[in-house]
This record gives C-alpha cells, sequence and structure tokens, in this order.
C-alpha cells in the first residue's frame, strides 16, 4: 500500500501513537512573548510541534484558525515546517471542504498544492462527484465527514434511510464506492462510542479520525475501544485545545507536551493490541 495511508500506518508503528495535535490556535489566548512576534501563530505552532514531535501519528491544522485571522501565510509555514522538521508525520488539513464541479477541483489544488497537506477532510452532502476532485489525488487522503462529535449531529446524521441511518449509509459509500484508491478515511467522533462501534463493523480496517476528546469531554477508553482495528490501529485520535492551549505562560510548549503525554498514554492502555499489518 502507498500514499496517505502507508504513511500513516509508518507513523502509527514508528511513534507507538495514534494520538493526533489538533493546531487550531486562539490568537486572544496566545503567550504574551509569542504573540509580540510578526508571526505568532506560526511560532506559537512551532513550539507545540517541537515539544509534541515524538509523541504524535499526525498533525491536524483547522483552516478557520487561520482564515479568520488573516494567517494562510501561517498555516502554510506551518506544514512546510511539519514536513521539512519532521517528515514522517503527516499533516491532515481540517477543511470540511464540499462543493461541486470546478470548485470542488478549486478546493483540492487549495488543500494539496498551495498547503500541501497530506489529507483534508471532506462533507459528502454534495454526493460521490463532489469527492472525486479530491480522491484523484490518489497519495493523499482524504476523510469523509460521517458522524461528527457535536450534540447537533444526530439532526440529520441519524435520518432514517432505507431503514439505516443515514451516518451508516455514508460509512458504507466510503468503504466500497469512494474508496476505489484506496486513499479513504471516515471522520467519526469519540463522542458517540456506539455508533464509532457500528461503523468500525461496516467499514473493516478503514482509519478513523477521532475528534471530541479533549475540551469536547469523550470518554478516551471508550471510544478506543469501539473504534480501533483488529490490530489495534486504525485511528488518529485528535485533540486540539486541551493540548495546544494547556497553558498560557512561558510554559506552554511544555504543558503541551505533557498533555499530548496523556493523551498517547491514555489511548495506548485502551487498546488491544495485535499483530501489525
Amino acid at each position: 500500500m502507498t500514499g496517505f495511508v502507508a504513511r500513516l500506518r509508518a507513523a502509527w508503528d514508528e511513534q507507538d501513537s495514534l494520538a493526533c495535535v489538533g493546531l487550531d490556535p486562539l490568537i486572544e489566548r496566545l503567550p504574551a512573548h509569542i504573540a509580540a512576534h510578526a508571526s505568532p501563530i506560526f511560532h506559537f505552532n512551532k513550539a507545540i510541534i517541537d515539544a509534541t514531535a515524538d509523541l504524535v501519528c499526525a498533525y491536524k491544522p483547522q483552516f478557520a484558525h487561520y482564515a479568520a485571522c488573516e494567517a494562510e501565510d501561517q498555516l502554510e509555514r506551518t506544514i512546510e515546517y511539519i514536513h521539512r522538521a519532521y517528515p514522517g508525520i503527516p499533516v491532515i488539513l481540517d477543511a470540511k471542504r464540499g462543493d461541486v464541479g470546478s470548485t470542488a477541483e478549486r478546493y483540492a489544488i487549495e488543500a494539496f498544492e498551495r498547503y500541501g497537506a497530506d489529507a483534508v477532510t471532506v462533507n459528502p452532502y454534495l454526493g460521490g462527484d463532489s469527492l472525486e476532485p479530491f480522491l484523484r489525488f490518489e497519495d493523499k487522503g482524504v476523510l469523509v465527514v460521517c458522524r461528527t462529535s457535536n450534540p447537533g449531529a444526530r439532526d440529520l446524521q441519524d435520518l432514517d434511510v432505507g431503514g439505516r441511518k443515514l451516518f451508516a449509509v455514508v460509512a458504507e459509500l466510503a468503504a466500497t464506492r469512494w474508496n476505489s484508491r484506496g486513499n479513504c478515511l471516515l471522520v467519526v467522533g469519540a463522542t458517540y462510542p456506539q455508533e464509532l462501534a457500528q461503523i468500525r463493523a461496516i467499514t473493516g480496517d478503514m482509519p478513523f479520525l477521532l475528534p471530541g476528546v479533549g475540551a469536547q469531554g469523550a470518554d478516551i477508553g471508550a471510544a478506543v475501544a469501539a473504534g480501533q482495528s483488529a490490530d489495534g490501529r486504525g485511528l488518529i485520535v485528535s485533540s486540539s485545545r486541551a493540548v495546544i492551549h494547556a497553558s498560557s505562560g512561558v510554559d506552554f510548549a511544555a504543558a503541551a507536551r505533557a498533555a499530548t503525554l496523556l493523551l498517547r498514554d491514555e489511548i495506548n492502555a485502551a487498546r488491544t493490541r495485535g499483530h501489525a499489518a
């Protein structure tokens, strides 16, 4: 297997970690000495990355946290820095893009060519043709939103579709029709372990991105037990605010490391280790 999933599997094994740090900085919470920089978000991210790079399987910057501050250049610098300093760690751009035709093509170029992300999150509501421009980048990962971690997820994702819930239909489409190139993954909230187990049963060993731990309060043990693949891998367990804003003082990077170490160890304690394929 080549491409993003192969890189992810290598990172799982080399780092002995399923933990992912979400690089979602809140500019109003940056430490004062960092906020004084000309490019404060980049310098903040760099310190977090350097403090945690031996503990994670991926980083996940959230696009809105940069665009809202007109800091897209600092997002580019952040991704470039990870690739240069820690080339074994993939970067997931959390943008949740979803549009049709030429617009989807532009979004795919933005994620993979402008920003150089290794993977991107996408919204499948417009159907398979809206995902195809992303999936054509065969060496990149395409993470399809399936079951989100927010309380309102049930409003649409639990709707009955021919006797099945909508999220289950999305999971099956992703595992079969949309995954012909082997580069399709799912976003499944850690806050819904019962649904997580159902989706795992549908999709086999397809990797999942699990948001919802940390500030959103998901039970890590329950989520890992429900979502791990048969070999004890299969997950990218992401925490953002609880890690990167663990401290607002000069010790912010050390606090982020401590939070990431705790996350990694909690995940590993919950894993059922199997034979690595």
